[in-house]
């Protein structure tokens, strides 16, 4: 196939030569010229108005005819036209498969842009948070979706964990809202119903909270007989004397575990709002510091506390009292004859700590990740000769959340362990002395 532009050229040179040969014949040269280049020029300028208003318009599919040059680039631009058609039909189709797929799916989804606008969203978005089709495109979420805590949830911007709240549109349905962002500033909303989830655990934790009630009296009743029955001095108490010691401790043991596990419950009551008050948290630590002290009285551990004396913070007492002393007492049973365990309390930037570092075993890292699920143990042997119910760092956890407060921890094996809990600042309350 010839290049396009040689023969445009030849052409070109063409209408000059001939310009010229009849310009010598009849004696105008330059006139004969003039008129060839003009009429060549004129040629050029109606085919780029053809081509310019065949853009335009468009109103036939197929692009006008052309010569030379013209046909060529006619032609290239309706080869190119159609890639683009068919590109876009090809889009097409996949756009709409994606919306049939999304749309399909029984969790809601909602694509925001960075100012929190609604881009799209599916039918199930509609039925769990009442968005209405083409009428709420372009508005704020925050402005149809109104429960503070969502609100909160947006300004806030933190998206590391879910959400979970009452959906506004179906009685009795609890959602979990998760966003995350993508594209260019965009943030996809992906809405789930967990009623049916929120009513398992919710079944569970009444059977762990009710069967701990049925257990506390008789284990309670136990004890009491077979505290009297080691106490008397008689044949029987004197012949079953290891027997009843036994029998007495893990009675003890178990009482342990199942006031631990009615704890849990308590603690894991989300619905019920959770009553701040000043805590003085250093008066606190002082006694937990003296009953450590009591407790390893034979290890010999040194002990000592740093505390920021003028430094309260706003919570429940009694939570955080369960908290700081699981942290304690953990310390000392885990940290060897001799070693040494620190006490800190204080403010770091716009955070308040509770910080107990020891010299102790130490954790491998596998098992960090996993300390506080419930009866998770790192050595179940060793947990259970110690005493402990498995349910220690759960409480610790829990009680966290119910703060807001998050537990970090650093340990390395043989060298020992420091867990934090880090509080939000806005709970520190400056005491004066």
């Amino acid at each position: 196939m010839s290049n396009p532009w040689i023969s445009e050229a030849w052409r070109g040179a063409l209408i000059v030569l001939a310009a010229l040969l009849v310009g010598l014949l009849v004696g105008q040269v330059t006139v004969l010229l003039l008129i060839a280049v003009a009429g060549y020029l004129v040629w050029h300028l109606m085919n780029l108005y053809r081509l310019e208003r065949w853009y335009h318009q468009r109103k036939s599919f197929h692009p006008p005819e052309g010569a030379g040059v013209w046909g060529e680039v006619f032609h290239h631009i309706y080869q190119l036209q159609q890639r683009n058609r068919r590109r876009k039909r090809k889009l097409g189709s996949m756009l709409s498969r994606f919306n049939e797929s999304t749309g399909a799916m029984p969790d809601a989804t909602v694509v925001l842009t960075a100012e929190n606008q609604i881009e799209w969203f599916n039918k199930a978005a509609t039925q769990f948070l009442g968005l209405k089709p083409k009428l709420d495109i372009g508005q704020r979420i925050d402005n149809l979706v109104r429960h503070p805590r969502f609100v909160d949830f947006l300004a806030q911007g933190d998206f590391s964990r879910p959400l979970e709240l009452p959906s506004p549109e179906i009685a009795g349905c609890t959602l979990s809202l998760r966003v995350v962002p993508y594209g260019k500033k965009q943030r996809l909303m992906v809405v789930r119903d967990i009623t049916r989830l929120k009513h398992l655990e919710r079944v569970r934790q009444d059977f762990v909270a009710n069967v701990s009630h049925e257990l506390r009296t008789p284990l309670t009743v136990i004890s009491g007989y077979l505290e009297n029955m080691a106490d008397a001095k008689d044949e029987f108490s004197q012949r079953w004397g290891k027997s009843l010691g036994q029998m007495q401790e893990q009675t003890v043991r178990m009482i342990r575990l199942v006031e631990d596990l009615l704890l849990l419950s308590r603690l894991e009551e989300d619905g019920k709002s959770l009553t701040l008050a000043p805590v003085a948290v250093p008066a606190m630590l002082a006694s937990l510091e003296e009953e450590a002290k009591f407790l390893s009285r034979e290890a010999g551990h040194k002990i000592r506390l740093e505390s920021d004396h003028s430094l309260w913070m706003r919570g429940n007492e009694k939570i955080l009292h369960s908290v700081f002393s699981n942290l304690v007492f953990n310390a000392v049973q885990y940290t060897p004859a001799g070693g040494e365990i620190t006490l800190r309390w204080f403010q770091d930037g716009g955070e308040v700590c509770f910080e107990v570092e020891d010299t102790g075993i130490g954790i491998a890292p596998q098992h960090i990740q996993r300390l506080t699920e419930r009866f998770y143990r790192v050595d179940p042997g060793r947990s259970r000769v110690m005493g402990g119910t498995g349910l220690g760092l759960a409480i610790v956890k829990h009680g966290l959340d119910r703060h807001g407060a998050r537990l970090t921890i650093r340990s390395v094996p043989g060298k020992g362990s420091c867990f934090r809990c880090v509080f939000p600042g806005n709970l520190a309350y400056q005491h004066a002395a």
